[in-house]
């Protein structure tokens, strides 16, 4: 019955219980038992347990009153927005996690405008309010400013004791409204998520919207064109139970015999082949990845390893990207395309783990799209593509717009750190008496290596941030490129404007001076434009004293010593080959 269904998710920011509160909802619902029970038990992953966040979203079906709950957890960081705005489509309301303690924070907002998007009923709950450090009327009135309800609307609980869990889940049944959709009509089912099971294939999350899908039923995803059959269907109770088919309304997996993730991305529609829909369902696109690093194995011979890797993991994730890619100094390796910095880290970390790999990353970089004179237009990943400058007619960069939301103390701090990554300030405006938010446009290629970091430390932990991609400008960029000993290092290259190119070549060739060993002979480390240097250090070499077997006599013959010794000095850096260790391609990431 479709009126015995209730569809919804959590939304929060980083941190603010949203697993916990999914535990305890498990636990008061009876999905499991007691002895089955571990903390964050939707986070199947190793490191969303170590990290304490969610990077997989994951749905599951309850039973409640009489009543079918199916509540998707969903993940809180940035990166994984277009996840989140697919489960989000897939439900009908959201309970909305503000920490006591914290308050609403950026992602708060990104998620809650994502969710008054696509037209769900939102439920305000203030999570931790057992923390000594809970200030339930400060935050009561940040909400009430941001979603226009009555204070009496806003449940008090705490998702780690449990207290005021039971109200949660009855104003869920009292207020959000059953799922709409025609039994009769053919069959649109939106995949809010797939993976790869390495015994089964791929496995697809769906909200079956209009139709039925039936076990063995011919399937095809309207956006890839591409068609299978459904070997299985069923609900996650968290454990996959089967059923003959799942109806109208009701959220759950289907197993197919699609062999990647590639061929159903997130945000396709499944339809039956024998009976097909006319129209998809809206807001699919294909998710572009925006940050590229170069991955090399630590030797050669581990390079067959790590591709094997990579495409393993590309079967479960269509976000990740990737080509083969070859350094003078690092040899062959990957280049892999990212959503942002937090996927970068998670799927290094991945490798590292799971396939036991010790790899060297190359600093990360956007990609830019450059019209030649001919007209022609090109797009780069790496800085080492950028062809020659008297061919480039302009270089278009990627620009982000960003929101931070910090207590008003810290605004004029903010500020200033975003001016000076080349930011423009846009807007500033309050939600509440204490809380600004900071609206502005950036360079994304400046907000890659540290300004979450920063942005921190300059506003005490405070700070939050949330962004998305803007479009494409044309503006004065470089290419700085590094020479080690006269030898260009083309994975060092990097893209910059060019008023801060001069700054940049200065601080990393410092930093490469700590990072590469001292060798027998004199090195220079020298940045450069074109073919004109900005920036120079040296690395003295080591010198053995050659004169201690002399006593006395004439100066003369100190001298000639000397001379000899130099003279070998200088043929061995004619000669000498400097060792580049794997620290100096990942100095831009360090900051002091």
């Amino acid at each position: 019955m479709q009126s015995n269904i209730r569809n919804f998710c959590i939304i929060a920011h980083i941190d603010h219980g949203k697993s916990t509160l999914a535990d305890r909802l498990l636990e008061l619902t009876g999905t499991v038992q007691k002895r089955d029970m571990k903390s964050q038990l939707l986070d199947k992953m190793d490191l969303e347990r170590e990290r304490g966040i969610t990077i997989k979203l994951a749905p599951v079906r309850m039973q409640y009153q009489g009543v079918e709950l199916n509540l998707i957890d969903t993940p809180g960081h940035v990166d994984f927005s277009y996840e989140v705005s697919r489960s989000l489509e897939a439900c009908e309301g959201a309970i909305l996690v503000v920490d006591a303690s914290q308050g609403i924070q950026a992602q708060t907002l990104a998620n809650v405008y994502l969710a008054m998007a696509a037209d769900l009923t939102i439920i305000p709950v203030l999570n931790k309010i057992d923390l000594p450090a809970a200030d339930v009327e400060r935050v009561s009135a940040e909400v009430i400013s941001l979603l226009g309800c009555s204070k009496e609307d806003i449940l008090h609980i705490s998702a780690k004791t449990g207290q005021g869990v039971g109200a949660v889940l009855e104003r869920v049944i009292d207020v959000v409204p059953a799922p709409s959709g025609d039994a009769e009509a053919p069959t649109r089912a939106l995949i809010f998520d797939s993976y790869y099971d390495d015994y089964r294939g791929v496995v697809l999350y769906v909200r079956v919207m209009d139709g039925a899908i039936a076990k063995g039923s011919e399937i095809t995803m309207m956006a890839t064109g591409a068609g299978g059959i459904a070997l299985e269907v069923g609900s996650l109770n968290p454990e996959m139970k089967p059923f003959p088919e799942l109806a109208t309304g009701e959220i759950g997996y289907v197993v197919t015999n699609l062999r990647s993730t590639r061929e159903a991305k997130v945000g396709d529609t499944v339809t039956l082949t024998k009976r097909p829909a006319t129209q998809p369902l809206p807001g699919y696109k294909d998710v572009r990845p925006f940050v590229y690093a170069g991955f090399f194995p630590d030797s050669n011979e581990n390079y067959q390893l790590l591709k094997d890797a990579i495409e393993k993991l590309s079967l479960s994730d269509s976000a990740l990207q990737f080509t083969p890619e070859n350094s003078p100094v690092l040899g062959f390796g990957v280049r892999v395309g990212f959503l942002g910095l937090l996927h970068m880290d998670i799927v290094r970390e991945r490798l590292e783990r799971e396939y036991d790999l010790d790899l060297v990353i190359t600093n990360p970089s956007t990609d830019y799209q450059i019209t030649l004179v001919n007209k022609e237009e090109i797009d780069i990943k790496s800085a080492a593509d950028l062809p020659d400058p008297a061919k480039i007619f302009e270089v278009r960069e990627p620009w982000i717009k960003g929101e931070v939301v910090v207590p008003k103390e810290y605004v004029g701090g903010v500020i200033q750190l975003i001016s000076s990554k080349r930011g423009i300030q846009k807007n500033l405006s309050y939600v509440d008496a204490q809380l600004a938010l900071v609206s502005f446009e950036a360079p994304l290629a400046n907000l890659l290596t540290d300004f979450y970091d920063q942005l921190k430390s300059v506003t005490s932990g405070y700070g939050s941030f949330n962004y998305e991609l803007d479009n494409y400008r044309a503006e004065d960029l470089v290419k700085v490129d590094f020479y080690v000993a006269g030898e260009m290092v083309e994975a060092l290259s990097v893209m910059v404007h060019r008023s801060e190119s001069q700054r940049l070549g200065r601080e990393t060739v410092e930093k490469l001076k700590e990072v590469i060993p001292r060798q027998n002979f004199q090195v220079a480390l020298q940045a450069g434009i074109g073919g004109k240097f900005i920036a120079r250090e040296d690395i003295s070499a080591y010198r053995k004293d050659v004169t201690t077997g002399l006593y006395g006599g004439d100066v003369s013959r100190k001298k000639k010593v000397l001379a000899k010794q130099a003279k070998g000095k200088k043929r061995l850096k004619r000669f000498g080959k400097v060792d580049i260790p794997a620290e100096a391609f990942t100095v831009m990431l360090k900051r002091d």
